[in-house]
Parts: C-alpha cells; structure tokens; sequence
C-alpha cells in the first residue's frame, strides 16, 4: 500500500487541476452561425441552439436552419476570423472583360460573443450612392469589444456598375434581377452566385440598401415581405418611419434571401447619384436599432425612443399621360387626397398643360423629379391608407402574391417598367 502524504496530494491536486484548464483553453473553438436550409458546419464545429428567422414568403412557419456551433474562430471568405476581430476581404466574382478577377469588398467585425450575423448590402445597383456609406459608416463605428455575433458588409456589391456611375453591369444587365444566381449563367448570374454562395447564406439576418431610380427619389422606408410578423417586427425597429410591404420582383436580392430562410429587409431613400446626408444618418442609426433587435448590442437604458410607423401593405404608381415637361410642387411624405393635383406636363412648343390627379387617399412614399417624360412615366409612388378606394385590384400571378399574405394592389411585376421598381 502507497502512502500519500498531505503535501503530495495537494501538489497532486494542483498539478490535475492545471492540466484540465490548459486542455480546455487550448482548444480550438471554430464556429459560426446558422446560415439557413444550406449550411454545413466543419468538422470541428460543434452544434447549439439556434435561433429562429423568417418564413419565406406564403408560409407562416418559422425557418431555423440547421443548428448553430459554439462561438470561436471561423473560416470565412479564405480567412480565419476571431473574436475581436475587424478586418476585410474579398468575395472573388466571375471575371471582367480584361480576364482579371472581379474582387467584392467585404468588411467583417466579428463579436467577442456568440450572437448572430448580420449582412449588409449596398451599391448592388452601382449608381446607388447613400448605401455604400452606410455600410461603411456602420463598419467603423461598431466595436467588436461588447458585440454579440458577426457584421458582414457589402458597401459595393456591383464593382463594375460602381466605377463606371451606371445601375447596370457593362452588358445593361439589372444584378438585382438574377439572385440567387447561377455558377453557369450569364455574367450578372455568376456574380450573383458567388456573392449569394459565399456570403448571403451564411448570414441570419440581411439590410440591403438602395435609392430611387432615373431621376426619383423614395421617402426613407423600409421593404419587406410583411406576411412574417418576424419581418413586421424587424422592419418597424429600424425606425425609418415607413414601412411597405412587398416581396420583391423576382430575382432581387432580399426575396431571394427570404426564400432561403433568411429575413431580409430593404432600406429604400433618396436619390441615385447622391450622397445624402440626412439619409444616410437616418440609415445608420436604423442599422444600429436593427442590431439591438437581434440582440447583437445592448440596448440602451430604457429602450430605443419609439417612433410611430406608418406600414403600407398596398401602394401603386400614379402615371402621366402626356409628354412634355412634367412639374410638381409636392414632396416626399405629402398627404393626398383622391382628386387632388399632384404634378402637371407642359408641352414646350404648344404650351397645352395637363393635370396628374392623385386616383385615391394616401401618402407620397416615392416620385420623380421634375423632368421631361413621355406618356406612360411613373411620377408618384403612393402608399395606400387601409380605407382608401383604389378601384380594381390588379391581377397578381400566384407565385408573386401567395394566398397566406395580406392583398397587395401594388401593381406586378409585368406592370412595372424595369427602372421603376423601388429596388
């Protein structure tokens, strides 16, 4: 029999008790959050609760992905990312007419807490300026130190339509109508898949960012698929004041991203061209509210001050039905009433006038800008009050307007001309 004197036993003690921890700490902990219906986790990678996102459209059940690892070191875009960590990299994306690389910037913050993540897009259109400084702005204000999850941002999705100043790709192809995109496809498919692929599945959550389009300008609202009272609760709490349902035509970004399981909003203000101030600050702070509502930074004592929102689940162009010069002196956010003049057209060699009347009660969300237009020109985008008169409900195709939703007489997708889609 062995004895063990009192000292060696504490020293025994102490020498196991120190072995535990170093094993503990010393290992590895690569992780990442759910990325919706097709993520796959490393092997190393350890499954724990998840938290729930959004239905896709037409279903009121709740997607949860597969579940999440514990919180660590993960690979992301080529790099192994840490806690604590900001940095940036790149999404490489098809080729360019020169044969070299297409590199999408990515700027990441990842939390020194486990918690979501969080993408943000902007410049998918490329003359689209107030989201790209919105993504940044958001990028060097946040502190990983005390952040719950993953940021991921996208400031200038469409690098070709960015440097040139133009919506399009150099082959006039809209990116925003071909995700999620395909490997195999045309050029703005490919990039769209690579950005999707890489990226946007990876993400719990998505705020894409966009302008008017062609000389128009939108109220600061906020897009969404308000069939999700998840999407309804995320959208009223970045605060922008409006909120507007809508799937989005197909092919976009966000109903793509919603068809995946992943809740996705869209940030619509101001015009293209510009960099707005008073957007942009609106932005930001709605990015920071929208963080808070995921539960990615603490919440302010006593909440976030709470604004009313103004939510439109219908809305419809107005147009014009001369050439000419077209002129208003109404402005983002006017309450109209049926019969009231919007806005006339003036024909410069005759000088004959017409009168634009608004068909029904609402409030001005979106417009042109005085301009020459032809017959036909979309000139006010008004949200509809839930008691206004609208006349007959145009005709949706089921697979844009499911039977679950609320009824949306926004006009479709075959009724809107391409550049006068809100996103």
């Amino acid at each position: 029999m062995v004895r063990i004197r009192e000292h060696d036993f504490r020293s025994l003690a102490t020498w196991l008790v120190a072995s535990v921890v170093v094993a503990c700490t010393a290992a590895p902990l690569h992780a990442e959050l759910p990325v919706g219906p097709a993520a796959v986790l490393d092997e190393d990678e350890v499954a724990a609760p998840v938290l729930p996102s959004a239905s896709a459209p037409g279903t009121d059940a709740e997607m949860v992905g597969p579940p999440a690892p514990l919180w660590g070191v993960t690979k992301f875009l080529g790099r192994d990312i840490a806690p604590g960590d900001k940095t940036q990299a790149f999404v490489v994306a098809s080729e360019s007419f020169a044969g070299t690389s297409v590199e999408i910037p990515a700027l990441i913050v990842r939390g020194d807490h486990s918690g979501p993540t969080l993408c943000l897009t902007a410049g998918v259109h490329g003359d689209e300026l107030s989201g790209v400084e919105i993504v940044r702005e958001v990028f060097v204000g946040v502190n990983p130190r005390g952040l719950s999850g993953m940021l991921i941002g996208l400031p200038v999705v469409n690098i070709h339509g960015f440097r040139r100043s133009s919506r399009y790709l150099p082959d006039r192809r809209d990116l925003n109508r071909y995700f999620p995109g395909n490997p195999d496809g045309s050029s703005a498919s490919r990039i769209a898949a690579a950005v999707f692929e890489s990226v946007i599945r990876r993400c719990n959550a998505l705020v894409d960012f966009h302008t008017g389009s062609f000389h128009r300008t939108n109220l600061p609202q906020i897009r969404a698929d308000l069939s999700s009272e998840r999407l309804l609760e995320l959208a009223e709490s970045f605060g922008a004041g409006v909120v507007v349902h809508g799937y989005g035509p197909q092919g976009t970004l966000r109903r793509a991203a919603t068809e995946a399981g992943i809740p996705a909003i869209t940030y619509e203000a101001g015009e293209p061209m510009r960099f707005q101030r008073d957007e942009i600050a609106r932005g930001v702070d709605g990015v920071r509210r929208f963080m808070r509502a995921l539960g990615m930074e603490a919440m302010p004592e006593g909440g976030d001050p709470t604004t009313p929102q103004h939510v439109y689940y219908q809305s419809r162009w107005v147009r014009v039905n001369d050439g000419g010069i077209f002129i208003t002196e109404r402005e983002l956010g006017d309450r109209i009433r049926g019969g009231e003049v919007l806005g006339s057209v003036v024909d410069p060699i005759s000088n004959h006038r017409s009168e634009v009347h608004a068909p029904f009660d609402g409030h001005v969300i979106g417009m042109a800008l005085s301009q020459v237009v032809i017959p036909g020109f979309a000139a006010f985008h008004i949200g509809i009050e839930p008691m206004a008169t609208v006349g007959p409900e145009p005709e949706v195709p089921a697979t844009d307007s499911p039977a679950a939703a609320p009824a949306e007489t926004a006009l479709s997708a075959d009724q809107l001309d391409a550049e006068e889609h809100p996103e």
